[in-house]
């Protein structure tokens, strides 16, 4: 092989080499952090988030204060609050109709609603009724249809919701006829199926959404309710499933051609939800009890930064017209707005206020003025196994060149020009 073959050689495969590991060079900071609901009560819960990307918006539920807060994603303020029935918890966004659906209710009321709202008035235009405690909300938008998992049914099951209608058009069991908690769902887009973690079993629930009935269940190494099988994402670059597990700290990766385990995941305390985000094809995850967000890299299956957010870490939302991702803390009220950034350590210091727009079900709610918190909260990155294994390789590529230049420069006698070896 001549020098110039080895040379070129060199070249692509640093050039490989650096794109592979390029995106190691993405860090992420917490960049504002935003008052919800009720803060500073004893009872704030502000849970779940959902991403508007034809408004550019982010919806919160607040299940303390019975409200669902609206914040701009351009300037990180909450522009409206809209009063819900009672208990906000989970929610999704219908691209297709440009509304907001919310799950309402719990196992000690009894009662299962879920909230329409429209998205260009900020008001509740429908209450569709469904099973008791609804949990789990995701929409299908090859169906129009909206799935509700509702925990405390007996049996327990999903209603299934016509968002053309706004009524519930199928039920589906999801496990025997006795009490069996459930989690969080999922619409895996790639094959029109919808993955619902059952939190009683441990295990992954995968339902046809053309026929409504079940057609695989995911078991997962751990013992029933061990687990504690909750949140769930699907990650449409590679096929895959996230789920996680609060009862042993981990994040289980699903492939959805096979229906199979391919990884588990160690991140922080209690996991709770997850999140795909699609520009940098990471899943983030919520750890509720240290307030921070593991991300894990889909590509390598493995938690590439941590990141501290605030008061009881729980929902998560992608904003993709800002590359941003908005964790709800349950605790404290707010929610914390993660950007990529080039480098990890810099942090964005800046306010915003803005008097918001308030809507309601009822004409005579007020809302008062909400202020944007800016904060700066650097990444807490895992040691770079990846950038010093691109060093050393690096490192040793160019020296091996040197040695084979080194070794075919041909050698001319003193005073002599060199003689060409072909």
């Amino acid at each position: 092989m001549t020098p110039r073959v080895w040379q070129l050689f060199g070249v692509v495969l640093i050039a490989i080499f650096a794109l592979s590991t390029a995106h190691s060079a993405y860090g992420f900071v917490v960049t504002a952090t935003i008052p919800v609901g009720k803060p500073g009560t004893d009872q704030p819960y502000d849970y779940y988030a959902t991403y508007d990307s034809a408004k550019g918006e982010v919806f919160v539920s607040n299940s303390g204060s019975d409200t669902v807060s609206v914040i701009s994603d351009s300037t990180n303020a909450v522009i409206a609050t809209v009063p819900m029935r009672y208990a906000p918890y989970a929610l999704t966004y219908d691209s297709g109709k440009g509304e907001v659906f919310v799950c309402n209710g719990n196992a000690a009321t009894k009662l299962g609603t879920v909230s329409v709202i429209s998205d260009s008035t900020n008001a509740v235009v429908a209450n569709v009724t469904v099973g008791s405690d609804p949990i789990g909300i995701a929409y299908d938008s090859a169906k129009g249809e909206i799935f509700v998992a509702n925990s405390d049914d007996i049996p327990p099951d999903m209603s299934v919701i016509s968002d053309s209608t706004n009524t519930v058009v199928a039920t589906i069991t999801l496990a025997g006829n006795t009490y069996v908690p459930i989690g969080g769902i999922a619409y895996d887009s790639g094959k029109g199926e919808i993955f619902v973690a059952i939190q009683g079993y441990d295990t992954v629930a995968v339902i046809s959404d053309s026929t409504y009935a079940l057609i695989a269940t995911v078991p997962t190494i751990y013992p029933p309710q061990a687990g504690v099988a909750y949140g769930v994402a699907y990650d449409p670059g590679k096929g895959e499933v996230f789920v996680t597990h609060a009862g042993v700290n981990t994040v289980t990766v699903i492939s959805d051609s096979t229906n199979s385990i391919v990884a588990n995941v160690t991140v922080g305390l209690t996991p709770e939800e997850v999140a795909y985000d699609s520009h940098t094809g990471e899943i983030f995850a919520s750890n509720t009890v240290d307030g921070t967000v593991s991300i894990i890299s889909d590509s390598t299956n493995a938690v590439v930064t941590t990141l501290k957010a605030g008061d009881g870490a729980f929902g998560l939302a992608y904003g993709s017209g800002k590359s941003e991702m908005f964790v709800t803390n349950a605790g404290d009220s707010t929610v914390s707005v993660i950007s990529e950034s080039t480098a990890s350590s810099t942090t964005t210091t800046s306010s915003a206020t803005t008097t918001p727009t308030t809507t309601s079900q009822s004409p005579t709610t007020t809302q008062s003025t909400a202020s944007s918190t800016t904060s700066g909260g650097g990444g807490v990155p895992e040691f770079p196994y990846q950038l010093v294994a691109a060093t050393v390789f690096t490192f040793l590529l160019i020296a091996s060149y040197l040695l084979l230049r080194h070794r075919t420069i041909p050698r001319g006698h003193v005073g002599q020009a060199p003689t060409t070896i072909s």
